[in-house]
């Protein structure tokens, strides 16, 4: 997946590497370890930013639109249900996935974390339509800068329930990159980055507020 770089901090081979100072990369001031991201359309790059330029980008037409402020929200829906045969109609290797409208291509790009950073999938239209796209968080995603987060049971019980969404910013997501690169070991990953990876979500879970209600028509 390119244009990762700028999350260096979260890709680094091993513990003991010295931190790197980030640096805003329009102006080049440096910036804290909290910081806000922005992400360049057509390029699918992703930039650390200070707080002055983050803001010059709040407004999605910033810019001629080629720069997206990442927002700061995130959404859950205690409603989510996922079943396996719609995970396997997704064609996703392994257990955790986040699927972004990418403005760009037109489409809905899959990626997953894997040892080796994110990996893209193959994601048909009409299985992304059928199943994830239909419910509630699909239908709040901001284009380019907000995923859909899905984690299954790694047991796969292959009942409704069996897995659970959560709509967060694209840089959540490249956190979690770097976690599963930086502690996954093994065939399964190991005890240690399931600890880490759990305590991730948990995390994600405290941050989230339930998406809003439908309204219209159809609600």
């Amino acid at each position: 997946m390119p244009g990762i770089s700028s999350l260096r901090r979260f890709l680094v081979d091993s513990v003991e590497q010295e931190p790197v100072q980030e640096v805003c990369e329009l102006c080049a001031t440096p910036v804290p370890p909290q910081h806000p991201h922005l992400v360049q359309v057509a390029e699918r790059r992703m930039l650390c930013a200070c707080g002055p330029c983050g803001f010059l980008f709040d407004n999605p037409g910033a810019g001629g639109g080629g720069y997206r402020r990442v927002p700061d929200r995130y959404l859950s829906d205690p409603d989510f249900r996922l079943t396996d045969a719609q995970w396997d109609e997704l064609q996703i290797p392994v257990a955790m996935a986040f699927f972004l409208h990418n403005s760009a291509q037109g489409k809905v790009i899959a990626c997953y974390p894997s040892p080796a950073g994110a990996t893209e999938s193959e994601l048909g239209l009409e299985s992304w339509a059928a199943g994830l796209g239909a419910g509630r968080l699909a239908a709040e995603l901001e284009p380019d800068v907000e995923a859909l987060l899905v984690r299954r049971d790694r047991a796969g019980s292959g009942a409704a329930g069996s897995a659970e969404g959560l709509l967060v910013p694209i840089d959540a997501c490249y956190r979690l990159v770097g976690l599963v690169k930086l502690h996954w070991r093994g065939f399964d990953g190991g005890a240690e980055a399931w600890h880490e990876i759990d305590g991730f979500f948990d995390d994600l879970r405290e941050q989230a507020r339930p998406v809003p209600p439908a309204t219209g028509p159809e609600a």
